[in-house]
């Protein structure tokens, strides 16, 4: 519990600092490891939309996180040094998400292969990663969306 606040904090100190839309909208995580990460993102005033459900853009913010932060997690434990960006994303938009969403992108093996690519041949290297967001207290393991990124690394 201790490592996934340390995690949470360091995360919003980073957003606070280089991304402050991130900062505000309070991101926690859940789950980090090589493997798997899960994120979530309240339902509050700054993300809700008129319709009383997550604002898009919040739930497009939730799959950057949760598919770039296995990246960075194998980038501080490799201790290389590497920029990634997702050059596409792909939205799929199911059902409204009333509550607070979890993120989770278990394509840690894609992305520790990506890294390993990238830092064999120092040129970019790319990988799609998929991020499924559900509302646990409202709809249990039911996808209320489902996103595919195109993750970017480059050895600096």
């Amino acid at each position: 519990m201790k490592a996934l606040l340390k995690e949470t904090l360091g995360v919003r100190l980073w957003a606070f600092k280089n991304v402050f839309l991130l900062w505000f909208i309070q991101p926690s995580i859940l789950q980090i490891d090589e493997n798997r990460c899960v994120v979530r993102i309240p339902l509050t005033w700054r993300t809700r939309n008129h319709l009383r459900s997550m604002y898009f853009g919040a739930l497009c913010m939730g799959a950057d996180i949760a598919g770039g932060l296995i990246a960075f997690h194998l980038m501080r434990k490799l201790k290389v040094s590497v920029s990634f960006v997702f050059k596409d994303v792909r939205g799929e938009f199911l059902k409204r998400p009333e509550g607070d969403v979890h993120f989770a992108c278990a394509d840690g093996v894609v992305i520790q292969e990506l890294m390993q690519r990238t830092i064999a041949t120092g040129e970019r290297q790319e990988a799609k990663v998929r991020v499924v967001a559900t509302v646990p207290k409202k709809l249990g393991d039911e996808p209320v969306a489902n996103f595919e990124l195109t993750l970017s690394l480059k050895k600096r």
